[in-house]
């Protein structure tokens, strides 16, 4: 039985190569091709004259060097094979070095997971940061340039084979933001790049607020009850952080989803937060709400907002970096990109020249990945359809 499957094993072998030879005989051969089809072929003990034959057919493209030659003819190869690669090497005199093999990436070796007790450590500690966050950043003025798109909801007769999102870009919308004593301010300036008087809460469409502390704060206040759960090592911006899933009870939620200013609930809600390992700041905070009542006309809705260091005055503040808003109501998605650009210190006399709205972010900046030796949850799996990391995306 062994000596049977030994031997159908070495006849598969010998057709993979002759039919690699064959290849060869009408295509051009990389110099990896090339060593690994002679590797084969001594070990199959194909016939000298036969690999000579084949290589007399063969083009490189690569240059072919006597160090290479001298590291195949230390695996066994025959004189007819080295003259033909001889033949090879001084026709591919003129062609490029073949590259290096890419360096393998150095491992990464995660910290072990913090323990119930250190976890409890660590949330309290985000805790008293998230509530004071507020009272700890300066009065400024920053640019919010919000794009907004729609698409037809899966399912819907706008997008009938539930396919992915085709989102279309509706507007442009450029703010003036202005946060004094703990306080927000929007003032529409550019409407799809041109200027404008129109108020910002009469501009329509869908819009949102609560990104200079307020849903940071609602997530960690006490009444709030949130339960916190390790969600594992991530990756954002280069950087690896710490994340916790989070859900907050209807009967304790203080957010809320408000639809053509007539209909208004307040949802149960759950989400991701990723946390700094070694400061234990905020860096990121996804919220998607859960048990919409089916009598509502938004059917869903979730936030994911990042936040990123900037300098004002001269001194670093943890502050909004990106936002991303989406939510589904009459079979229509629609989706806010919100970016925050030009923090500068706040002065009544401060005045912001918006000529046209700078490039959108480059993804890089909000992209979150597994952390090195994790593995990434498989989002169009159905059994990860509740999973925080694919609610988020």
């Amino acid at each position: 039985m062994n000596m049977r499957f030994r031997l159908r094993f070495r006849q598969m072998g010998a057709v993979l190569v002759f039919c690699l030879a064959a290849a060869a005989q009408t295509s051009t051969l990389s110099l990896d091709q090339l060593m690994k089809f002679l590797t084969s072929s001594v070990e199959l003990k194909m016939s000298d004259t036969d690999v000579a034959k084949y290589l007399a057919k063969t083009r490189l493209s690569e240059r072919l060097d006597d160090a290479t030659i001298e590291k195949l003819l230390a695996s066994g190869i025959g004189p007819k094979t080295l003259d033909a690669l001889r033949a090879l090497r001084d026709k591919s005199e003129a062609l490029a070095t073949a590259k290096p093999p890419a360096a393998e990436p150095p491992k990464v070796h995660l910290p072990p997971a913090p323990n119930s007790v250190e976890q409890a450590a660590i949330i309290e500690e985000v805790r008293e940061y998230a509530l004071n966050y507020s009272k700890g950043l300066p009065n400024f003025l920053t640019t919010q340039v919000v794009r907004r798109y729609q698409a037809g909801a899966p399912g819907s007769r706008y997008n009938p084979r539930s396919s992915e999102p085709s989102w279309v870009q509706v507007d442009l919308l450029t703010l003036r933001l202005s946060y004094f004593d703990q306080k927000e301010e929007y003032k529409l300036i550019l409407h799809n790049n041109s200027p404008t008087t129109q108020d910002y809460k009469s501009v329509g469409g869908a819009t949102s607020t609560g990104e200079f502390g307020s849903l940071l704060r609602d997530i960690f206040e006490p009444r709030t009850h949130a339960r916190f759960a390790w969600d594992g090592w991530a990756t954002l911006r280069g950087q690896l952080v710490m994340a916790f899933s989070y859900s907050v009870e209807q009967a304790n939620s203080q957010w809320g989803i408000e639809y053509e200013k007539k209909d208004h609930i307040v949802p149960a809600y759950s989400g991701r937060i990723l946390i700094d390992k070694d400061t234990h700041v905020v860096m990121r905070i996804t919220l998607n709400a859960d048990d919409i009542p089916p009598t509502f006309p938004v059917k869903m809705a979730t936030t994911i907002l990042d936040y990123d260091y900037t300098d004002i005055s001269g001194h670093q503040f943890l502050l909004p970096l990106k936002s991303e808003t989406q939510m589904s109501a009459d079979g229509v998605l629609s989706k806010n990109d919100t970016e925050f650009r030009l923090y500068r210190k706040y002065s009544a006399e401060s005045s912001l020249t918006y000529d046209i709205t700078p490039d959108a972010l480059p993804a890089d900046r909000t992209q979150e990945t597994p952390a090195a030796g994790t593995k990434a949850t498989d989002c169009k799996d159905p059994k990860n359809a509740k999973d925080p990391a694919c609610k988020q995306k």
